[in-house]
């Protein structure tokens, strides 16, 4: 059976004045204990033990509890609060510190103070409330809360640590200094939520965190939409960025599995993964990224399944000794290149698709620099599909590189091995080698260039095996400078232009055209004669004739001519 106690400040028969007056009578009966409270502002601080409810009897909003400084509500047992206004300052306005606390249609105002303190081995719930300036912190407890607004808290508005178990489900968080929510070597699951204008990541979790994430909206970040740092794990799926500087950012071990979310017009990334981050990536989105779509860098090893990048400027970019793997990837419109491998990074791309964008695949780098292209198109590009710089290494499988300017390139110190791949109507040419690269062909096709079809520059090296190069307008393969190598069981097809263009150096095995193949031999440069100036010798005012100088001699003899002239 609950006992009820009704508080009105006006009084009345059976009536308290206030409502610690009426928890003392409930807490000395020991029963279950109903309070109801008429409207007004009670200055006063709770202390609520056992079973007791408090109530606003005219709805919520009704009943403010203000405390000048401290705590405004302790709750120890099981209590029940329902359409209050709880007010405080310097202090944490509501403590749970044992048992169990739950909220409704309540609101909380924390002025330079916490909210909501969970304590270790208490249990919250916190539901249809408001939340403003302050924070709510579950240390060691667990909670729930649910569609509840939380605005403009001093630093995270649900901070979950010290092994917290917490639901974050269908609410609102806006305007936080920090986090909307932190997760600290804790666990929480966060649903249906959104969260926006927060001064750092929306969501965090560090130290080792366990984050799961579905259906949330996070927009108007100064920061990270969403975070994991320190060996943090966990899930996001099925949620929507816009307008963050980085979408999700990944680092110092972190892991987390991504799926189905999408990120866009985010100010700088939209995957970030760093300083030994990894994570997997699965059927998501980047849209417009301001800079670049996927980064790895600092040692990032990302795995990227199964998603899509498109406008913005560079689709993925793997750099600083980073890694990834990239499968089931397509690019498309963007203004810059769609892939780079750069600076000791090794990166794998397998059946990705890319158009419309400038440049394909761009590497540069030492000879730790690679990437292995399998299964792959890049279609409609302005410059190259594959630039290979450096001395990086590039693996090229089953390529086809169709409407653009130059197919393959290598330059440089670089090595650009090829096997299976096909070049279709480019501008300028299907495969180039310059500098001192190495290019290495098995089963290429260049078919419908409207100059070359191989290109060989500088001391670069040629090994082109089992090749066809068909109606190239002005020359099937072309080799200048010092260029050297071999054609083996190669054919060049087509009714004009030259088969080859031979600079001598090239052995031209089993080669099978009905086109010209033209000799040219580079002449060796003539080089001017040396000169060479002394500067510790004689200097002569006039015309000098028949004089012989020598340098370096301890001595010297003076021949005199018949006319007494000295030589």
């Amino acid at each position: 059976m609950v006992a009820k106690y009704f508080v009105s400040p006006r009084g009345g028969r059976r009536t308290y004045p206030d409502i610690t007056s009426a928890l003392s009578a409930a807490a000395a009966r020991g029963r279950a204990a109903l309070i109801e409270i008429a409207p007004g502002r009670y200055e006063e601080a709770l202390t609520v033990r056992g079973e007791v409810r408090l109530t606003a009897v005219d709805g919520p909003g009704s009943v403010l509890v203000n405390r000048a400084r401290g705590t405004v509500l302790d709750a120890f047992g099981s209590v029940s609060v329902h359409g209050l206004v709880l007010i405080g300052r310097e202090a944490d306005v509501v403590s749970c510190r044992t048992g169990t606390l739950t909220l409704e249609h309540s609101e909380i105002r924390a002025h330079n103070g916490v909210s909501l303190h969970a304590r270790p081995n208490t249990a919250v719930t916190l539901r249809d409330s408001a939340i403003l300036h302050g924070r709510v912190l579950f240390a060691g407890s667990s909670g729930l809360v649910e569609r509840c607004r939380f605005t403009d808290a001093a630093d995270n508005a649900v901070a979950v640590i010290e092994g917290a178990r917490v639901s974050v489900r269908d609410s609102w968080i806006g305007g936080s200094r920090l986090h909307g929510v932190r997760v600290s070597d804790a666990q929480a699951e966060i649903s249906g939520c959104e969260l926006t204008g927060t001064g750092k990541a929306a969501v965090m979790a560090d130290t080792r965190a366990e984050l799961t994430m579905t259906g949330c909206v996070i927009g108007a970040v100064h920061a990270e939409a969403i975070m994991f740092i320190e060996q943090s794990r966990g899930s996001v799926d099925g949620t929507r960025v816009t307008d963050a500087q980085h979408g999700i950012g990944v680092a110092s071990g972190a892991d987390p599995v991504v799926r189905r979310s999408t990120f866009t017009e985010c100010r700088d990334t939209g995957i970030n993964v760093q300083t030994s981050g990894r994570g997997r990536f699965e059927e998501c989105e980047v849209v417009a990224a301001g800079n670049v779509a996927v980064f790895s860098t600092k040692g990032g090893a990302p795995e990227v399944h199964g998603c899509r990048i498109a406008q913005g400027n560079v689709g993925i970019a793997v750099t600083a000794a980073a890694r990834g793997r990239f499968t089931r990837i397509g690019v498309e419109d963007l203004t810059g290149v769609a892939l780079r491998v750069l600076d000791e990074s090794r990166a794998v791309f397998e059946q990705v698709r890319v158009e419309r964008c400038p440049s394909g695949l761009e590497t540069r780098g030492n000879g730790g620099t690679a990437a292995d292209v399998t299964d792959a198109v890049f279609r409609d590009f302005d410059m190259s599909a594959v630039e290979v710089v450096g001395q990086s290494r590039v693996t090229l499988r089953g390529v086809t590189a169709e409407r653009g300017g130059v197919g393959f390139g290598v330059g440089e110190d670089g090595q650009l091995f090829v096997h299976d791949c096909d070049v279709r109507t480019v501008s300028a040419g299907g495969a180039i080698g310059f500098g001192k690269a190495r290019l290495v062909a098995r089963n290429l096709t260049v078919t419908g260039s409207e100059a070359f079809g191989l290109c060989g520059r500088d001391s670069a090296y040629l090994d082109v095996v089992e090749s066809e190069f068909t109606d190239c307008a002005a020359v099937g393969a072309t080799f200048h400078d010092a260029c050297a190598g071999r054609m083996v069981n190669c054919s060049v097809n087509g009714t004009q232009g030259m088969a080859v263009q031979h600079n001598g150096y090239v052995d031209l095995v089993s080669l099978s055209t009905s086109l010209p193949v033209v000799k040219q031999i580079t002449k060796p440069v003539e080089r001017p004669p040396t000169i060479v100036n002394n500067f510790y010798g004689p200097v002569f005012n006039a015309a000098v004739y028949g004089a012989q100088l020598a340098w370096n001699n301890n001595s010297v003899q003076q021949q005199t001519d018949e006319d007494g002239s000295g030589t």
